[in-house]
């Protein structure tokens, strides 16, 4: 018995594309089922769909459209043949001539002319050929598997299939559930207004939707999961509502009531793009950038690894009560198929001590650590250690405790007309710091002023970085200073990622590199 391999070709999944077909089979897919599904489960569900309708089509190659050639046989011109070894494709007879070769004996050649415009010479009247034998399908490729598909492009198919779904009028995503719109309960603004006054009597919120279909009106005849599913679609397309929760939970919260430092960036953390040429950072420079982790730097490396990240923090955001998003720290927080902010718990790693925090992700910052700060006695450049939760939307976050003491920091000073100094003086410290990134800030209430001038108003960026070298120089015996310490350094007067200081820094022929990425400011005076 011969066996013909059934095969979906090597790029098959790599060239996938949603066909009509598919979207019907969705759609019927979701109705037999008569609930919700994720992207996965469709996903899971079309391969196994699509892996069926090829081979019910390489089934249907197989025993349709004429004869199916056998070497045994033997064939006149303009017979219509099958050949199962050029991948099923038709072929007709255009001669035969006798076959020449003493060790076959008798037997006949026949000239096939192919539906793709090829010609072959093929034997027949062949009674010992492999060919003869009856044909069985073999179904061992592993690209018509649903597991080995899943495995090697799960990714690739849930990002096309989100694409093609979410320009489609006949489906409905929620929190990266999918379901047929026409299908929906009926929700109306009645229903709505409850909504908003129930999460206005709990503050804004989070509720999950199960508590406000409690108080709602709303019943299940049918499908309790499908008439949820039609509560979140309406309070999705509702302004006044907010989706908060992490992926895989859903919470309303009311837009209103959301802190404003979610809705919009703290001042401090607005940064104006700094025009700079990337190309002019050095090996040396590309990895403090990396070091420093800022969140405006560029998203390379991913850190899915690590269960624990040290975070050396910047005055903008100790000022603004927020951690950084960025690549090494952003895994361990909560994230969600669609919601742009998330509700979600931030738990003291000392106490035990659980208050509430926000991802605002498309602004890369974590929100709701003031008081927590302040308890803590945090300073710029303090080292905060931060871990994933044993529960699902909990962080934890901690410092290293130490006695208080009065340590020799630099300490940034606001002159009567505005000025910025530094001095080394003492301060007292509770907390493990990054030597090259503390700074006290005595006077935040003077550094507001700084920051609350119109645009116009503020230095020039590359006056800034000078008179900040400048100013640091004069604390180090042989003027020199860090280009990390110059970073945590201009971050107190404005925003600004590490990559535009470090450009200016080399390309600037008033700066001068003494090694180990310490500068010095040149004699060249241009004031």
């Amino acid at each position: 018995m011969v066996a013909v391999a059934f095969t979906l070709g090597e790029y098959y999944w790599d060239d996938f594309e949603l066909q009509n077909e598919d979207l019907e089979f969705i759609y019927n897919y979701l109705l037999e089922l008569e609930t919700p599904q994720s992207t996965t489960n469709l996903v899971a569900a079309l391969v196994a769909e699509r892996i069926r309708r090829e081979k019910q089509s390489f089934e249907h190659k197989r025993v349709s459209g004429g004869d199916i050639f056998q070497p045994k046989n033997s064939y006149t011109a303009g017979q219509s043949l099958i050949f199962p070894a050029f991948n099923w494709q038709r072929g007709e007879v255009l001669g035969t001539r006798p076959g020449k070769n003493p060790d076959l004996g008798e037997f006949q050649v026949i000239q096939v002319a192919f539906e793709n415009g090829d010609q072959h010479q093929l034997a027949a009247h062949l009674e010992n050929h492999r060919l003869n034998e009856p044909l069985q399908v073999a179904a061992d490729d592993p690209a018509s598997t649903v597991s080995w598909v899943l495995e090697n492009y799960a990714d690739v198919l849930a990002e096309s299939l989100v694409q093609d779904l979410q320009t489609n009028p006949d489906f409905v995503q929620i929190a990266g559930n999918w379901f047929p719109r026409a299908l929906l309960v009926d929700v109306h603004e009645g229903h709505m207004n409850l909504a908003d006054a129930i999460l206005d009597m709990a503050g804004g919120g989070p509720l999950p939707t199960s508590a406000l279909l409690d108080q709602i009106g709303l019943t299940a005849n049918g499908n309790p999961k499908l008439l949820e599913f039609s509560v979140d679609h309406a309070l999705q397309e509702d302004r006044r509502f907010d989706e908060v929760g992490p992926a895989g939970e859903i919470l309303w919260y009311l837009h209103r009531l959301e802190p404003a430092e979610v809705l919009e960036p703290p001042l401090y953390l607005r940064y104006s793009g700094i025009e700079y040429d990337r190309s002019a950072l050095t090996k040396d420079m590309l990895a403090l950038e990396k070091a420093l982790d800022d969140e405006l730097s560029p998203i390379g490396e991913k850190y899915s690894n690590l269960n624990e990240v040290e975070v050396s923090l910047i005055y903008p955001h100790l000022r603004a009560g927020t951690l950084p998003l960025s690549a090494r720290v952003r895994h361990l927080f909560p994230t969600a198929y669609e919601a742009p902010r998330i509700r979600f718990m931030l738990v003291d790693g000392d106490t035990g001590e659980k208050f509430p925090g926000w991802v605002v992700r498309e602004k890369r910052y974590v929100f709701g650590l003031k008081s927590w700060y302040t308890g803590r006695g945090v300073i710029p450049g303090s080292v905060i250690r931060v871990r994933r939760g044993q529960l699902p939307g909990e962080v934890i976050i901690k410092t290293d405790g130490r006695r208080s003491s009065r340590e020799w920091i630099r300490t940034v000073l606001v002159g009567s007309d505005g000025g910025i100094v530094y001095a080394m003086l003492k301060q007292l410290v509770s907390t493990s710091f990054d030597e090259r990134m503390a700074i006290a800030v005595p006077d935040a209430e003077a550094m507001d002023v700084i920051w609350a001038r119109p645009y116009k108003e503020q230095s020039p960026f590359e006056q800034v970085v000078t008179n900040t070298l400048r100013e640091l120089a004069k604390l180090n015996p042989q003027s020199h200073v860090h280009a990390s310490e110059l970073y945590a350094a201009v971050n107190i007067v404005r925003r600004c990622p590490p990559a535009p200081i470090l450009a200016l820094l080399a390309s600037s022929p008033w700066f001068v590199h003494v090694g180990d990425l310490h500068y010095r400011y040149s004699s060249t005076d241009i004031d």
